[in-house]
């Protein structure tokens, strides 16, 4: 037995969900935010105990609101605080934990399905980031390795290193903070498929306008998207220019073969024995739910409007994607959620004059 129609629902409760949720309801747009976790917090939640709020790249505040301060305080303690706050505050409508595994289309109604319960929207706001979908490339002998093979997703902090020999995969800012944090407390080694680029420049606004752009092209295309973070380039922060001083940066080698029980074989059939496999290899959107919809492209990917600068999904107005592509950084979700809400207003006003 199905509940009454909502104007539109919301699939998670980060950044961009909550600022979705805040937009929504200024609109006076009915809608409920469904969100997959326990607590408030989003993917910050489940962060490594370690990364404080000065070793974030920032958090943009949300609408309404100040961004939380960059402290010495942990920040999958400090980050679900501020949400929990802004969701009490704003008496937003989140619902958890709600694990949604599927959104089908009923006769011009969207229904969510998670587990045995329901709800129907005839909009929909997807929310849900990337956290929850790990990336790691399947490399030929992988499920022989006998030491610790961990996604970002899995970093325990650098203590949990201190003796063993670490082998970090991935040219990204993750990458780079784990060398930075463990170069100087243990052995490490790097591996990339491409050669880093390097930032010599400050990253300024037209810097990041630019990186976005890139991202808005493939969106628009309908390609995958890229994150932001992976085509504004590298630059070390102060925190790691003790791993610097080490050479940690230096000695970057490219993939391996393969993968034996103690170890890695590179090209040239020459053997490195490591005890930690760390792939910091990123992450894919979270948005296997929506597949019966059919929203991807054949390029693979989902297109969105506006050039790919929008949120609204080409195939299917009624759906926004928020934190997917250009918008999947905080400021960039922030901006999305106001987007987003007037696209599902739109929507919304289109159904009316249709019906």
């Amino acid at each position: 037995m199905y509940v009454s129609i909502s104007e539109s629902i919301v699939i998670g409760a980060g950044q961009a969900g909550l600022s979705t949720s805040f937009h929504l309801r200024r609109l006076g747009i009915d809608h409920l935010v469904l969100d997959g976790n326990d607590a408030p917090g989003g993917a910050w939640q489940h962060r490594w105990d370690a990364l404080t709020m000065h070793d974030v790249h920032g958090v943009a505040e949300l609408p309404g609101d100040a961004a939380p301060a960059r402290d010495g305080r942990r920040a999958n303690l400090a980050v679900p605080a501020t949400f929990a706050a802004y969701e009490r505050d704003n008496d937003l409508p989140v619902i958890r934990p709600v694990h949604v595994d599927r959104v089908v289309d009923e006769d011009g109604i969207l229904v969510v399905h998670a587990g045995d319960r329901s709800w129907r929207t005839r909009t929909l706001v997807n929310a849900t980031g990337t956290w929850t979908q790990p990336f790691m490339p399947h490399v030929p002998g992988m499920e022989t390795f006998i030491g610790e093979q961990l996604h970002t997703v899995d970093y325990p902090g650098p203590e949990h290193f201190l003796g063993k020999r670490v082998l970090v995969v991935g040219g990204g800012a993750s990458a780079v903070q784990f060398l930075g944090a463990l170069a100087p407390i243990t052995q490490t080694l790097w591996v990339t498929r491409r050669e880093p680029v390097w930032r010599s420049d400050d990253f300024t606004p037209e810097a990041g306008a630019a990186a976005v752009a890139l991202v808005e092209q493939r969106v628009a295309q309908g390609l995958p998207p890229q994150s932001v973070v992976g085509v504004t380039g590298l630059m070390l922060r102060p925190q790691e220019a003790e791993a610097a001083r080490l050479g940690a940066y230096d000695d970057r080698r490219p993939m391996f073969q393969r993968i034996e029980p103690d170890g890695v074989r590179w090209a040239d059939g020459t053997f490195e024995q490591v005890d930690v496999i760390l792939w910091a290899t990123g992450f894919r959107p979270a948005i296997a739910h929506l597949a019966p919809l059919h929203l991807r492209s054949q390029a693979g990917g989902i297109q969105l409007d506006r050039q790919g600068r929008g949120t609204t999904a080409v195939k299917d107005p009624r759906i926004q994607l928020v934190g997917y592509g250009p918008s999947a950084s905080t400021i960039g979700a922030n901006r999305a959620g106001r987007t987003a809400a007037k696209g599902a207003q739109t929507a919304l006003r289109a159904l009316v004059t249709s019906g």
